[in-house]
């Protein structure tokens, strides 16, 4: 097993990650998550100095590879996110272009569960501004339950959300490439 230490931005990827199915699919890639998820609490908190104890933690319980994941938000684009990050070279640093929910409405399967909108599609999950506000819309024009970041995301995973199904979606491209960074992680 490769251990690996995971920090991400906030709660919605925190969640996501300490969910069983990804723990499962890590599994199913011979990784071990070292330690525990690290919420960073916020973009403005992955920054170097903030991440570097982080790391440190992480390493001192064995992680072989560091990943961080956080949303591109209003950034123009993936390479400032990074370069805020400013990560080291052993780092891999995933961003959700946008918000990671915009991986949720690529989840055309778990969506349709949660609208019960058989018919459901997101054509470009990663073009929206704002990919929680639109799930939110989703949710009050049906009247769907509870719409708080935590309660949504802890309810698309009790509906079988996936990150690979995600990463299925062909105008998904980030969700894609952190499942491949981690598939090519399992065999370094």
């Amino acid at each position: 097993m490769r251990k690996v230490g995971f920090i991400c931005e906030g709660q919605t990827e925190y969640i996501l990650l300490k969910s069983e199915g990804f723990k499962a699919y890590l599994s199913s890639l011979n990784i071990e998550i070292a330690f525990d998820i690290i919420d960073a609490g916020g973009c403005k908190n992955l920054l170097p100095h903030n991440i570097e104890p982080s790391v440190r933690k992480l390493k001192d319980y064995g992680a072989e590879a560091i990943v961080i994941l956080t949303d591109m938000d209003d950034d123009a684009c993936i390479t400032l996110t990074k370069e805020r990050i400013h990560p080291q070279n052993d780092y891999l640093v995933v961003i959700a272009v946008k918000q990671i929910e915009a991986w949720f409405l690529a989840n055309t399967q778990t969506m349709r569960l949660l609208l019960n909108q058989p018919d459901f599609h997101f054509e470009f999950p990663e073009s929206v501004l704002n990919p929680y506000k639109e799930i939110y819309q989703f949710l009050v024009y049906n009247r769907k339950g509870s719409y708080n970041k935590k309660r949504i995301v802890t309810r698309l995973l009790d509906l079988g959300f996936s990150l690979q199904d995600s990463a299925s979606h062909p105008n998904c491209p980030s969700a894609k490439y952190f499942i491949d960074k981690l598939i090519q992680l399992s065999s370094n």
